[in-house]
């Protein structure tokens, strides 16, 4: 068996993990396999009805492409997740399922939501609420995930949730989770939309529960704002800001309220980083110079003046910088000629030098013990 072929108990499925970053790392673990089998376990011999199923937060592919029989809908926060279930259904000669994001999720009733359990105890519990929303009388959800990458107090959730709560044995250091519906739903719950309030901004800057650092203005971002006020100060009229893995759109959204005459691009690979940008942004009536793009990096359509980036440095487990260096490559390729990237990263990281693959000039613009904001700009 190949290393990208997943054995399964109905044929065998070639996956891949696009964006890997050269690690070699499969595109699925013991959860998804468990998974797979707890669902067509629950549908098997259902004849020719088909039951509505939704999975959700699917990594690559293998929960969607592992019981296409049933022909499930998926809905995902990350774009990643549309890109990597088409290029697998393409390896393994079958249909593109239609992607969801939360920017437009599915509607209706389902009668079994599939979810890999998320790290974050909010995000989980705003999941469970949804699906609450969303099942059928008599659905259930099947829900599952790594031990080692399980929240704390992850059953307490489920138990206070749902309507019961099955866990079933450990298997291979995963665990899967089997949930009636339950009547805690999204309406009446206080943690929705959470957020901080900043010195020059009215009101707070507001998150959903997937977004980093949504409760408070993260040290990094902290160390940022200066260096982003003074180069904001220092841009041509009419200038184009791409605020890069943007979050809440803190760093857009102070461009938009600094500069009147300035438009700014909101790109993020979570979907719900988009819908929190673009609510911050709507709140304080700077939305009309505003432009929302879900998707993996750079949007490949404009020259930008100013390209601001506070760069994740993890994919779910994988840890390491090759995002960032993905996103740096392709800042670098979309700068207009007197343009620049202005990015902040832990110092351990050592930005300094890997930025010189791309940029001719890196200067250091602000610093503190733990992070370091530099200037980077490319001689055209």
């Amino acid at each position: 068996m190949a290393d990208n072929e997943l054995q399964l108990d109905h044929g065998v499925l070639r996956l891949e993990r696009p964006g890997k970053g050269g690690r070699d790392l499969r595109a699925w673990d013991a959860a998804d396999e468990q998974l797979i089998e707890a669902v067509r376990e629950r549908w098997s011999g259902v004849g020719a009805e088909r039951p509505r199923v939704v999975i959700v937060d699917d990594s690559f592919g293998a929960l969607t492409l592992g019981v296409a029989d049933i022909a499930p809908m998926s809905l995902a926060d990350s774009a990643l997740c549309r890109v990597a279930v088409s290029r697998n259904a393409t390896l393994n000669n079958l249909p593109a399922p239609s992607i969801h994001s939360w920017l437009s999720p599915p509607t209706g009733l389902f009668d079994t939501v599939v979810l890999k359990i998320p790290r974050h105890l909010d995000y989980l519990e705003y999941l469970l609420r949804w699906a609450n929303d969303h099942l059928a009388p008599e659905g259930v959800v099947i829900a599952g995930g790594m031990i080692k990458h399980l929240p704390d107090r992850c059953v307490d959730v489920f138990t206070r949730l749902m309507g019961s709560n099955e866990p079933r044995p450990a298997r291979r250091k995963a665990r899967v989770i089997v949930a009636p519906r339950g009547t805690a739903g999204l309406a009446d719950w206080n943690r929705e939309w959470r957020g901080y309030t900043l010195d020059n901004v009215a009101g707070p800057v507001e998150a959903l529960p997937a977004v980093f650092s949504r409760d408070q203005l993260d040290q990094g971002t902290r160390v940022f704002l200066p260096s982003v006020r003074e180069v904001l100060a220092s841009l041509p009229s009419a200038a184009r800001v791409l605020d890069l893995g943007c979050g809440n759109g803190v760093l857009g959204l102070m461009a938009l309220l600094t500069r009147d005459d300035c438009t700014v691009t909101f790109a993020d690979v979570s979907s719900q980083a988009l819908a929190s940008a673009k609510r911050n942004a709507e709140t304080r009536g700077v939305a009309g110079r505003a432009r929302f793009e879900h998707g993996d990096g750079v949007p490949r359509d404009g020259r930008f003046d100013l390209v601001l980036c506070n760069p994740p440095f993890h994919e779910g487990g994988a840890v390491g910088d090759h995002i960032a260096l993905r996103m740096f490559r392709q800042a670098a390729a979309a700068l207009a000629p007197a343009g620049q990237l202005l990015v902040v990263g832990n110092r351990h990281l050592g930005y300094h030098v890997k930025l010189r693959r791309w940029f001719s000039s890196v200067q250091q613009q602000a610093a503190d013990p733990k992070f370091v904001v530099f200037a980077c700009r490319v001689s055209r």
